[in-house]
């Protein structure tokens, strides 16, 4: 693997920090501005809606330049936005420090997508772009953990100093690592837009929003969840973030591995698993043990469906992959804001904290009946192509490489002839 992916996971690995460490200090960042805690979560969801909102505007703008120089831009606007966040007098501009920083999340990983996948072989592309996604898990593992136990020694300001300069790192990476490869041909707002004409990257970005969101039905409530249901000390919940990092971590290395090779029947397995452990963690709850291997479990099942997403929205969209890989990044948050309000919602009617773990059931169940049903529109068309005499070679995992890739037009998830494994 090139190492110019090295440098993206850097970048990926300051981004997931700031998204998460917030919620370590949030108490802290409360107290120093005087405001409420339900105020100071919106830090969190403004967070949120920057991703959602500035993946596809920065992306958009980004057609003008190199994939490159606008990987640099956003390393500069994630500094900034931190920076601003460390230093703000004031809890609005805390705040616009946190959206700064968020405008720079989706197209990132949008962008950097794109470019781990041109980085390597077609038969490669899903465990390059899991590599970039590495540094987001391993944020999970380490970033976190240790940002908030900095916050809480040596304040939160010191935290996003910090987080600034991983971006300072991840920018000198890009700058030295990546490979200036020149504004991709024929990229504009007109043909990026065109790619979601395929009701495929509807459906793709639809499976993020319910398949992740319904890990985070769960894991947003896991403090209260866990010391009140299961028993866990508060200061054993940091712990547990650590295990659904490495969850995470090895979830997201074994989907962009089998993705390259099997892409939907991953995604039929990982959807599945996912949705019967959030059902089972309704009763594993009750147990310390069971409860944190089911965590681990979570976290592993969640990510691992996050290459093969990423790589199905890339080969639907293979004339202008661009926007359509940073509106899924979106979709990641979008699912993230969706089940937070969901699960609050049956918390409050009175079911109870491990009331969000049965609607996480329900939204990675429903991810999964739309994956099969975007395998059965891969068919159909295939079979369309194949009798208008657009044959072509049948790939390891049943796709079909054919002349439409030639032509930009979108094919099968993995155009990689059989026996290239």
């Amino acid at each position: 693997m090139p190492l110019a992916l090295l440098a993206l996971a850097i970048g990926a690995f300051g981004i997931g920090t700031t998204e998460f460490v917030i919620m370590g200090v949030l108490p802290q960042v409360a107290g120093d501005f005087g405001v409420s805690i339900p105020t100071a979560g919106w830090l969190v969801t403004g967070y949120a809606l920057g991703v959602v909102l500035g993946a596809p505007l920065l992306t958009v703008l980004g057609t003008k330049v190199s994939r490159k120089k606008m990987l640099m831009f956003l390393m500069g606007l994630f500094i900034a936005g931190n920076a601003l966040s460390a230093l703000a007098p004031t809890f609005g501009l805390m705040l616009a420090g946190r959206v700064v920083a968020s405008l720079a999340h989706g197209a990132f990983f949008g962008i950097g997508s794109v470019v781990a996948a041109d980085l390597v072989a077609p038969q490669k592309r899903a465990s390059a772009i899991s590599l970039m996604f590495m540094g987001l898990t391993v944020a999970n593992i380490v970033g976190v953990p240790g940002g908030t136990s900095i916050g809480q020694a040596l304040g939160w300001r010191v935290t996003f100093v910090i987080v600034a300069a991983l971006g300072v790192l991840g920018l000198l990476g890009v700058a030295r690592l990546v490979p200036e490869t020149g504004r991709p041909e024929a990229a504009n707002v007109r043909t990026e837009f065109a790619a979601f004409k395929n009701v495929q990257v509807w459906l793709a970005m639809a499976m993020t929003v319910l398949g992740f969101g319904g890990v985070f039905a769960a894991i947003t409530y896991i403090t209260p969840m866990m010391t009140e249901v299961t028993g866990y000390a508060e200061s054993s919940v940091t712990w547990l973030l650590v295990l659904i990092g490495i969850g995470m971590f090895l979830g997201n290395l074994v989907g962009g591995r089998f993705a390259d090779r099997k892409l939907m029947p991953m995604l039929f397995a990982t959807l599945g698993a996912l949705s019967l452990t959030l059902l089972a963690f309704t009763f594993t709850a009750h147990d310390k043990v069971l409860a944190a291997i089911t965590l681990t479990l979570i976290g592993a099942l969640g990510f691992a469906t996050v290459p093969p997403l990423q790589k199905w929205v890339l080969d639907q969209a293979a004339a202008a992959p661009t926007l359509a890989s940073a509106a899924n990044i979106g979709a990641f948050n979008l699912g993230n804001a969706l089940a937070a309000w969901l699960g609050g919602t049956v918390i409050a009617s009175g079911l109870g904290y491990t009331a969000p773990n049965w609607v996480g059931a329900l939204l990675a169940g429903t991810a999964l009946l739309l994956a099969v049903l975007a395998a059965a529109l891969d068919r159909r068309t295939r079979a369309a192509r194949a009798s208008s005499g657009n044959h072509g070679t049948t790939a390891a995992d049943g796709t079909v490489a054919d002349t439409a890739a030639a032509t930009g037009a979108p094919t099968g998830p993995a155009r990689v002839p059989a026996g290239h494994h």
